[in-house]
């Protein structure tokens, strides 16, 4: 028997997800960075390392946020796709079929010259793109820059279906099924048919953009919320459409923060200040933080020192007072050596009341290693979480 416990007294936590924050090397970013509030807590908390997944799989930062967050990556998992039309604003419905979407630059011949056309889009664009073929619909939605979500809403539909951004350089792809059902084969006829009408209607824009690529196609549907798996109200701060969509799939509320975006120059002073402010009606704040992932993929160690050394000082120093559980970790390792995600597991610290402080001295990659965690998977931070705030659930009688 598995039930839930009531009797607690409840308690709040904030969750801070670093995007890409741990490398690989004897020294990485984050050891070398001035840490002082980071190490405070490890200091004072109980630390180990997660494994986003399990051991050897390079998360995506979709998979690794979905288990983080309490979902289970894969069973949940519903594709790229819903999460950013979830993020972008986009109510979905069991059955629509979302898609990642990019406005492009192409030749008469649809060779791809710009496969984010100068990094330009508007709602204009987005909202000239709205139409119907064959009794399904699809709906554009813009969220920065070049890039928007896609969703096919109707009947008889299938994500099974290939992409039509070839991801470099080269031709339009043209979508196929992925698989020999009816639906696969007429979702991916009905997407090239939409392609080609976007082709048509944005050429008729003095912009760079002049058609829609897309990827990662995804069927929405409903999952248990983070309130119905552990009883707890939650929220969301995040710059980026994909760590809303996340949030919104697992049914946690989204505070938009003026100045969050996602970039080096978001405010990282603002996230904190939504989280303190918006904290005493739930029980969980989740704040996620981009840069320092972005300036691994660029290979820039010093840039990801000194975003890191930003983290420390304008958001975790805002919420090191917090009277409950401060949690701070990442989704995945984006070492500069490589450039991409890799496997490595990455630091994870917990403090707050109660915890069993171990001899950690300091959050990062190598110290972390010998906390009292010990090595966890994704899925089992938001359990041991709910166990701290008094949301535990107990197994057997």
């Amino acid at each position: 028997m598995i039930f839930m416990a009531e009797m607690d007294e409840h308690k709040r936590a904030v969750l801070v997800i670093c995007d890409g924050l741990s490398d690989r090397g004897k020294l990485t970013p984050l050891s070398a960075a001035e840490t002082p509030n980071m190490d405070y807590l490890a200091r004072n908390g109980i630390c180990g390392l997660m494994d986003a997944i399990s051991p050897g799989v390079v998360p995506g930062s979709d998979t690794a946020h979905l288990a983080i967050l309490g979902g289970d990556p894969y069973n949940d998992y519903p594709g790229r796709g819903p999460f950013e039309a979830l993020g972008g604003g986009i109510e979905l419905e069991e059955g629509d079929i979302a898609f990642r979407a990019n406005f492009a630059t192409v030749d008469r011949d649809w060779t791809i010259l710009d496969r984010r056309a100068r990094r330009s889009g508007s709602r204009e664009l987005a909202e000239a793109l709205g139409m119907e073929i064959d009794g399904v619909r699809f709906i554009v939605k813009h969220t920065t820059e070049h890039r928007c979500a896609l969703v096919m809403r109707g009947r008889g539909l299938s994500s099974a279906i290939s992409d039509v951004d070839p991801h470099g350089p080269g031709r339009v792809l043209e979508s196929k099924p992925l698989d020999e059902s009816e639906e696969a084969r007429r979702t991916a006829d009905l997407l090239n048919k939409f392609v080609k009408r976007s082709y048509e209607i944005l050429s008729e824009y003095q912009t760079p953009a002049n058609i829609l690529l897309t990827r990662g196609a995804g069927m929405f549907r409903r999952v248990p919320s983070l309130k119905e798996r552990y009883g707890f109200r939650s929220f969301c701060v995040a710059g980026s459409a994909l760590y809303k969509g996340v949030a919104k799939f697992l049914g946690m509320d989204v505070i938009e923060v003026e100045g969050a975006t996602g970039s080096v120059d978001t405010d990282l002073g603002a996230k904190a200040d939504a989280l303190l402010s918006r904290i005493e009606g739930y029980d969980l704040g989740f704040v996620h933080v981009k840069a320092a992932d972005s300036r691994g993929h660029d290979g820039d160690w010093e840039g990801k020192k000194v975003f890191i050394e930003r983290i420390d000082e304008e958001l975790i120093g805002k919420l090191i007072g917090l009277d409950g559980y401060i949690i701070l970790t990442a989704d995945h390792s984006t070492p500069v050596s490589i450039r991409r995600h890799s496997s490595d597991p990455v630091p994870v610290l917990i403090h707050g009341e109660g915890v069993r402080v171990d001899r950690v001295e300091r959050f990062d990659e190598v110290s972390c290693g010998e906390g009292g965690l010990g090595r966890i998977r994704g899925v089992d931070l938001m359990p041991i979480i709910a166990d701290y705030i008094g949301y535990y659930r107990m197994y057997g009688v």
